[in-house]
């Protein structure tokens, strides 16, 4: 387990830079960024991606179902000078959410939700009429989809492609390895809800939505504030290919439209 797991300043620090420096630019490919923008964070966890976000005016709102979370984003809104909205509670149980938001972020966490087509049809009716929803992910078979990287175990966490084992040998070698139950259980859950870009795309289109922009990539963004990497895109010829894409896309950044 790496220290930012469990250092949550830590780990909504970096999470505040590479919005800053990665997300935000993507959205304004297609959407304004400025004083105003309703923005709403589906799984905000400790508000880092809102954080910079707030600093410039949007008007932002975060949902997490961990309360523990919830407390600790507006205590690090707090710190900041920062203004922002945050609810512990289900997504799905919300009401008064349709076409209020302007952007939507749903950030590492589909991955999570087995009821895809559920979220992805709400954020359709959740979205502005000239909205933008920003879904990022790893794709489930990349060397580290399955999030084995929050073992206790350095050997286990360290493991690429061990999460495409068959689920019942994963979770002899989860217990082998002296992985708590706890644990066990939510790397199996994920392996359960696990992403591809070809099914995303379809339920995208199921939900009403249209693709207005795809970036995969090779080496995530993100791993330039945890690793010190340099981001790189996964080459055309290799993100045209499904199946082989979802092995090499550390990430995938999508942003929707409104279909």
């Amino acid at each position: 387990m790496q220290e930012r797991h469990t250092d949550r300043r830590l780990y909504f620090e970096e999470l505040a830079r590479t919005s800053q420096k990665y997300f935000i630019p993507y959205i304004e490919r297609l959407h304004p960024v400025r004083p105003g923008t309703r923005v709403l964070e589906i799984g905000c966890g400790d508000g880092g991606n809102l954080l910079p976000l707030a600093l410039r005016g949007c008007q932002t709102t975060g949902v997490d179902m961990a309360p523990g979370r919830i407390d600790d984003a507006r205590a690090f809104f707090a710190e900041a000078g920062a203004t922002g909205e945050f609810v512990a509670a289900d997504i799905f149980g919300l009401k008064g959410l349709d076409g209020r938001f302007d952007i939507i972020l749903c950030h590492d966490v589909l991955e999570h939700i087995a009821q895809k087509a559920q979220l992805l049809t709400a954020i359709a009716r959740w979205l502005a009429p000239r909205g933008i929803a920003f879904v990022a992910f790893p794709a489930w078979p990349m060397p580290f989809g399955g999030h084995q990287q929050i073992c206790s175990s350095k050997t286990l966490s360290r493991l690429p492609f061990v999460h495409l084992l068959p689920a019942p040998l994963y979770r002899r070698l989860l217990v082998a390895g002296g992985e708590k139950e706890k644990c066990v259980r939510e790397l199996l859950d994920i392996k359960r809800t696990g992403v591809w870009t070809a099914s995303f795309e379809r339920l995208t289109r199921q939900a009403g939505l249209a693709i207005a922009d795809r970036r995969l990539w090779l080496v995530n963004p993100h791993y330039e504030t945890k690793f010190g990497l340099k981001p790189r895109r996964l080459p055309s010829l290799a993100a045209s290919v499904p199946g082989l894409r979802d092995f090499l896309s550390t990430s995938c950044f999508y942003l929707l439209r409104k279909a």
